[in-house]
C-alpha cells in the first residue's frame, strides 16, 4: 500500500475513492508547492500534474531554477530541510526595486571595483539551509551581468558583482525577489568592512602568539626535563636557541600592542597598566636573550611566550564583549526607510509616482506614504486625513489624526489610508537625524569610568619598578654577582597577570553569567556605575507598559460586547483591533460595516444595528443616551483613557476605556529597586494625567511622576540629575535614546527601537522591568568579586616580591609561581557567583 506522504494529489484521492472516503481538498491531502514547500490552495490544484504550486511567484521560480539548469538546488533542500515549508518569492518584476538604481543610493551602498565592476551588499529573506547558498552562488548563472556573488550565511548577506553596462541592479534585486529571497540594502556596509578588518588583524595576532606559546613551551619541557637527567649541551643550545627565536617573534609582532600602549601613555605622562606588562616582558626578554648569548643563566622564553597569548586573548573577548553600538549614520538608517515614493510632475502637469533612495530627497518634494509606510522625512501634510503612530518619536501610545497642513516626522507610521507630504527636511536634517547626532555627542562626551585595577596599576607600576631598582642596587653593593638576576626575579614574579588579565577576565565571565540572564552588558565600567545607588528613571510606554491600547475599562450591556468585537474587526485602526481583541468571544457575522476616518465605524452584526466612535461620532449619528454614557465617557477621559461609546440601535449602551495597561510584574519590580536603595522616577512622553495614572498603579509617588516630556525634555532632565548623583535610565523608544546615551547607564529593554539598543549600556532581554533588580544585584557582587581579586593580587606581590628582593627566589621559580598565581585569580572568577545566584 503505498504512503499516503508520498504519492501525488491525483493518486491520493483515487486512493480515498477506494477505501470509500470520497474526495479530498487540496489542504486535505496537504498538496505542496514544488518550489517554497507550503501547502497548495484548491484552487491552484492542477489534477494529473506532478508540479503544484502555491502562487504565480513560486510557478516563475521554479521555472527560472530549471530553466538554469539548476534543478541540483531542490535535492538539496529537501535532504537537508526535510520537506520542510520555505519562502516564498516576492512578486516578479523590477519596479518595486527601482530605487535600487538611484546614483543616491549607489552613492552610499554601491562601489567601484577594477574592471569597471561595481559591488553591494545585500541582506536577504528567507535564508534557511545550505541549499541557499548553493543557488545564490550561482546565481551569475542566471542573469547576465552577474560577475559574481557570495553569500555570507551566518548573516544572510550577499555580496553581489556585476557590470553596470549589463545588468541593471534593480533587476537582479527583482531577480532575488522572485527566487522568495527579498534583498534590502546593507546599511552598515562600510562600518562593517572596517571592524571586519580589525577583527582579521586581532585574529593574527592571536593566531601567531599561540603558535608561539605552543612552540616555546615544547622547547621549555625540553629543557625542563634536562634539569633532571643529563642532556647534552649542544642540544640544550638548541632548545635554547630555538626558543629565543619564537619568542622573539612573539614580543615583535602580537605582543607588539602592549609596548605601544606603554610608550604612548608615557608619552602622555601617565601610566596605564601596559607599562609594567611591557616592562616585565622587556625586562624578561633581555634577561634571557643574554643569557642564551653568553651561554649561561636562566632562560623564561616559555613563560614569556604564554604571557602574551593569554593577555591577547582576555583583550580579545573583552573588546568582543563591547562591540555593540553604532555610530550616528547607522542609527538613521536604522529608523527611517531607504526608499520612498516621489511624487513627480511632467511637463504636461500628469502626476506619476517613482521609488526613490531617501538620500535623493530634497526640501519641497512631494511623497506619497500609503497605509502601513513609515514616513521617511520630515514635512507637511498637503493631502490625505489619517492617523499617526508616533511612539517612536514622542512615546505616546495614541494615535494621532493628521489632516492637511498637520506635521510629520521621519520615522511616523502611517495608519489608515494614504497621505501626501511636502518634504521640508530629510536625512541628517530631520528631528531623528538631529536626535542621533545628540546620540553621538553624549556618547562622546561621557567619561569612562575607570575601574578599580586601573587604578591600582598606577601605584602598582611606580612601586614595582622603585622596588626592582632599589633591589638591583641593594644587591649591587652587598653581592654584585646576584644583582640583576634578584632585580630580573622580582620583576617576572610581580609581573602584573593578575591585574591584567585576571580583571578584565571577571568582567568579562560577569558579562557572560549575565547575557545567559538575558542581561547584554555592552562593558565593565557599567557594572561599576550599577554598584553605587541614586536614581532610576523610567519610561512608561513599553516599559512600565504593554505598549498598546487595550480595554481596561467596560460600562455597560455585556451582552453587546462580541457584536462590538466583530464590528471592530473589521478596522485596521489601533483601537478597533484592541477592542477585537479584547472583546471577542464567540464569532457573530457582520452583515456590512462602514467607517469615518478619525470618527469611529458603524454596521450591521447579526440583526443588530451597532456603532462604535468617539463620544462626538456618537452624537454627530443622532444617538440618544438616556443613561449619560456620555458623562461616563468624559470621566474617563479625564482619568488618562481614550473614551469609546456604542450604540446599538441609535441608543448608547456602553461606554470602553482604553489605555495602555501596566505590566504584572511592574509595581513589584518598583518595590525591589526600592528596597536595594534606588529611587524610581516616571519620564513619560504621554500626557501628564495619563503617566500619573500609571505611576499610581505601579506605586511610583505623584511628585516623581514627570508626564508629557519630548525627547528634548527628557535628555535636560537625565542632565539634571546626572550632576547630583548616579542616574540610570530605562527605555525602550527612540524618544529615550539621547537620555539613555547621556545617563551613568542606558538601559534598553526588549522590543525597543534599534536606535535606543545601539544608544544603551545594557539590553534586558525580557519585557518590563524585571531585569533591573537583577542587574543592579549582580553588579554588586562582581564588584565585590573584583575587590577580593584585587586583594588577593596586591596579598601575592607584596609577598612574593619580598621574597624575590631577599634573594630567595631565582628568575626560574619566579617563573613557575608567576602564572601560578593568575591560575589561583582566575579560579577564584570562575567559582564565584556574580549574576544569577548569591556568593
Amino acid at each position: 500500500m503505498p504512503n499516503d506522504a508520498t504519492i501525488t494529489m491525483s493518486e491520493r484521492a483515487g486512493l480515498r475513492r477506494a477505501r470509500g472516503l470520497g474526495s479530498v481538498s487540496a489542504i486535505e491531502a496537504g498538496v505542496r508547492c514544488s518550489h517554497c514547500r507550503g501547502t497548495v490552495p484548491e484552487g491552484l490544484t492542477e489534477e494529473g500534474s506532478e508540479e503544484q504550486f502555491c502562487c504565480h511567484g513560486c510557478r516563475s521560480a521554479y521555472r527560472i531554477i530549471r530553466s538554469c539548469g539548476l534543478d541540483r538546488y531542490y535535492r538539496l533542500r529537501d535532504m537537508e530541510a526535510g520537506g520542510g515549508v520555505f519562502a516564498a518569492p516576492a512578486p516578479a518584476g523590477s519596479g518595486k526595486y527601482r530605487a535600487f538604481d538611484d546614483p543616491a543610493f549607489h552613492a552610499l551602498h554601491c562601489r567601484e571595483v577594477p574592471g569597471g565592476l561595481m559591488t553591494t551588499d545585500l541582506v536577504l529573506e528567507g535564508i534557511d539551509c545550505s541549499a541557499c547558498v548553493w543557488l545564490l552562488e550561482r546565481l551569475p548563472s542566471m542573469s547576465r551581468g552577474v560577475v559574481e556573488s557570495r553569500l555570507d550565511f551566518r548573516r544572510s548577506t550577499l555580496r553581489v558583482t556585476w557590470d553596470p553596462a549589463a545588468a541593471a541592479l534593480s533587476s537582479i534585486a527583482a531577480l532575488l525577489g522572485s527566487l522568495g529571497h527579498r534583498p534590502h540594502p546593507a546599511r552598515d556596509t562600510q562600518a562593517r568592512r572596517v571592524r571586519t578588518l580589525e577583527d582579521r588583524r586581532a585574529m593574527v595576532r592571536l593566531a601567531v602568539a599561540g603558535a608561539c606559546a605552543g612552540n616555546a613551551m615544547l622547547f621549555g619541557v625540553a629543557l625542563y626535563a634536562g634539569l633532571f637527567d643529563w642532556m647534552d649541551a649542544g642540544h640544550v643550545e638548541l632548545m635554547r636557541w630555538s626558543s629565543m627565536a619564537v619568542t622573539l617573534v612573539s614580543l615583535a609582532w602580537p605582543g607588539r600592542v602592549f609596548f605601544t600602549s606603554a610608550w604612548a601613555s608615557l608619552r602622555a605622562g601617565t601610566a596605564n597598566l601596559d607599562v609594567p606588562i611591557a616592562l616585565a616582558l622587556a625586562a624578561g626578554g633581555a634577561w634571557s636573550v643574554a643569557s642564551t648569548i653568553r651561554g649561561d643563566g636562566e632562560v623564561y622564553f616559555d613563560t614569556l611566550s604564554v604571557l602574551v597569548f593569554l593577555l591577547l586573548v582576555g583583550r580579545f573577548l573583552q573588546r568582543r564583549r563591547q562591540r555593540w553600538a553604532s555610530d550616528a549614520v547607522e542609527l538613521l538608517f536604522s529608523l527611517t526607510p531607504t526608499s520612498a515614493r516621489r511624487v513627480e510632475t511632467d511637463a504636461r502637469g500628469f502626476q506619476s509616482v517613482h521609488d526613490v533612495a531617501v538620500e535623493a530627497l530634497r526640501a519641497g518634494d512631494v511623497i506619497e506614504v500609503r497605509a502601513g509606510d513609515s514616513i521617511p522625512a520630515d514635512g507637511v501634510v498637503v493631502s490625505g486625513e489619517s492617523r499617526v503612530d508616533r511612539s517612536l518619536l514622542t512615546g505616546e501610545s495614541r494615535p494621532l489624526a493628521v489632516a492637511p497642513g498637520a506635521a510629520a516626522a521621519a520615522g511616523d507610521v502611517n495608519i489608515v489610508s494614504a497621505l501626501r507630504v511636502r518634504v521640508t527636511a530629510a536625512g541628517e536634517a530631520t528631528r531623528v537625524g538631529q536626535l542621533m547626532r545628540m546620540v553621538e555627542e553624549c556618547s562622546r562626551r561621557k567619561a569612562p569610568i575607570v575601574r578599580f585595577a586601573d587604578r591600582a596599576s598606577v601605584f602598582f607600576t611606580y612601586g614595582m619598578i622603585t622596588a626592582a631598582g632599589a633591589t638591583l642596587a641593594a644587591w649591587l653593593w652587598m653581592e654584585p654577582a646576584h644583582a640583576v638576576e634578584n632585580a630580573v626575579a622580582l620583576l617576572v614574579v610581580t609581573c602584573p597577570c593578575a591585574l591584567g588579565l585576571a580583571t578584565p577576565m571577571a568582567l568579562t565571565v560577569a558579562i557572560g553569567r549575565a547575557a545567559k540572564l538575558g542581561l547584554l552588558i555592552k562593558g565593565g565600567d557599567v557594572i561599576e556605575r550599577l554598584s553605587v545607588p541614586g536614581r532610576v528613571l523610567l519610561d512608561k510606554t513599553g516599559t512600565l507598559t504593554h505598549g498598546r491600547p487595550a480595554v481596561v475599562r467596560w460600562d455597560g450591556d455585556d451582552s453587546i460586547k462580541q457584536a462590538v468585537a466583530a464590528l471592530e474587526a473589521g478596522s485596521n485602526h489601533p483601537i478597533a483591533m484592541a477592542m477585537a481583541r479584547d472583546l471577542g468571544g464567540e464569532e457573530m457575522v457582520l452583515v456590512r460595516g462602514e467607517q469615518t476616518t478619525g470618527g469611529g465605524i458603524r454596521g450591521r452584526v447579526g440583526q443588530l444595528d451597532v456603532a462604535v466612535g468617539s463620544p462626538a461620532f456618537i452624537r454627530s449619528i443622532g444617538a440618544t443616551d438616556p443613561i449619560g454614557y456620555q458623562g461616563r465617557a468624559e470621566a474617563m477621559a479625564l482619568n488618562g483613557l481614550t473614551p469609546v461609546l456604542v450604540a446599538v440601535g441609535g441608543v448608547v449602551s456602553a461606554a470602553a476605556g482604553l489605555g495602555d495597561s501596566a505590566r504584572a510584574d511592574s509595581s513589584r519590580s518598583i518595590r525591589d529597586l526600592e528596597r536595594l536603595g534606588w529611587e524610581p522616577w516616571i519620564l513619560s512622553g504621554d500626557d501628564p494625567r495619563v503617566a500619573l495614572g500609571i505611576g499610581e498603579r505601579v506605586g511610583v509617588a505623584p511628585g516623581r511622576v514627570l508626564g508629557g516630556m519630548s525627547p528634548e525634555g527628557k535628555l535636560e532632565t537625565v542632565r539634571r540629575f546626572s550632576a547630583t548623583g548616579p542616574t540610570v535610565m530605562v527605555g525602550d523608544g527612540v524618544n529615550d535614546a539621547a537620555a539613555l546615551a547621556a545617563a551613568g547607564v542606558g538601559v534598553a529593554v526588549h522590543g525597543g527601537a534599534e536606535a535606543s539598543l545601539a544608544a544603551a549600556d545594557v539590553y534586558i532581554n525580557s519585557p518590563g522591568i524585571a531585569g533591573v533588580g537583577h542587574l543592579i544585584e549582580g553588579s554588586r557582587r562582581t564588584m565585590r568579586l573584583i575587590r577580593t581579586i584585587l586583594v588577593v593580587s596586591a596579598a601575592y606581590n607584596l609577598t612574593a616580591g619580598s621574597i624575590a628582593a631577599a634573594g630567595l627566589m631565582s628568575p626560574l621559580i619566579a617563573a613557575l609561581v608567576m602564572p601560578a598565581s593568575s591560575l589561583t585569580v582566575l579560579t577564584i572568577c570562575f567559582r564565584s557567583r556574580t549574576f544569577g545566584g548569591g556568593r
